[in-house]
């Protein structure tokens, strides 16, 4: 910041001489990127809850595309024929007040990098996608992926319980004060999450349903054009599968960071991986080198074979 601001006073003639200038500050280490592997992701994708979820992500994967650009492709941008995508166009969420007309889904007619790219699907996921359109009857203007509101009101399951609670009484609340397992006072008054206190909640509601005192939770719907927006897909789709999987911190970006370094891994050209995510810089690529956990495997076989074969000079 301080460096700028001489070199703008320097520029415009306010000072003569550049106290900064010449001075090199130490760089900061960057922390080693933790990626998700080939098992992992097979793991996230079982547990998706649908099959447009699943093709979403599965395309994800397979193009490196970001979010901006993956919810924005269309029918036409993919040639089913030579399996060539076109990222031309990219999508960004704005409040109200920010959209030049009062919507909340901007479309750009050029990605991050201010640059078309054209890369290759393989062919399987290219299938899928014909298929998703042909079932669907997209035109090629009409957007592969879209939101789908909920059709159903969101109701209470009572959840799978066993026998008996763990212990009669609930940990003491604030005011020292425990209560019985699998009732209303347990549930509210100690805040008791238990799957006995739950289940006591659940058929408390329904009770009040069947008598007409409660109504169903009315599904909320989003503003949206079409466009998914990506906190509806992370909280309702994404987080529930990742937790199911296992997993912690994984974010939908990070499909991104996996295919540059499987694509590293498994022997492509730098060159090419930059072009196919639209990297300005090839140094942002070379960061996706050995990432993944097996990447030292060769290296280690490598030592292995000529420790081995001294060993076996020496006996």
């Amino acid at each position: 910041m301080l460096n700028a601001v001489f070199t703008t006073a320097l520029t415009d003639g306010v000072v003569t001489i550049h106290p900064s200038h010449g001075v090199k500050t130490p760089p900061t280490p960057g922390k080693p990127r933790r990626i998700i592997t080939p098992a992992q992701f097979d793991r996230l994708y079982q547990a998706l809850p649908d099959a447009e979820a699943r093709l979403l992500v599965e395309t994800a994967i397979e193009s490196g595309m970001r979010w901006g650009e993956l919810t924005e492709i269309r029918a036409g941008d993919l040639d089913f024929e030579t399996c060539i995508l076109t990222v031309s166009r990219a999508v960004v969420e704005l409040t109200q007040e920010d959209h030049p007309e009062g919507g909340r889904f901007l479309v750009k007619d050029y990605p991050k990098d201010k640059e078309y790219r054209r890369f290759k699907l393989s062919q399987q996921i290219t299938a899928k996608i014909e298929a998703h359109v042909a079932e669907r009857g997209l035109g090629e203007n009409n957007l592969i992926f879209t939101y789908q509101p909920p059709q159903q009101p969101r109701t209470t399951r009572r959840p799978a319980m066993s026998a008996a609670p763990p212990l009669p009484m609930t940990e003491p609340n604030e005011k020292g004060r425990r209560y019985r397992h699998g009732t209303l006072t347990a549930y509210n008054a100690a805040k008791c999450r238990c799957e006995h206190c739950r289940g006591a909640y659940a058929d408390y509601r329904a009770r009040r349903r069947s008598g007409g005192k409660d109504s169903l939770r009315t599904p909320r719907f989003r503003d949206t054009d079409g466009h998914i927006p990506a906190d509806w897909f992370r909280h309702q789709v994404w987080d529930p599968a990742r937790k199911a999987a296992g997993l912690n911190t994984v974010r939908v970006h990070d499909l991104r960071h996996a295919h540059a370094s499987w694509l590293l891994a498994g022997g492509a050209d730098l060159q090419v991986v930059k072009e196919r995510l639209g990297h300005a810089s090839i140094a942002t690529t070379e960061k996706y080198l050995h990432s993944l956990p097996t990447a030292d495997e060769t290296a280690l076989d490598a030592l292995t074979k000529i420790r081995t074969a001294g060993l076996a000079r020496s006996a």
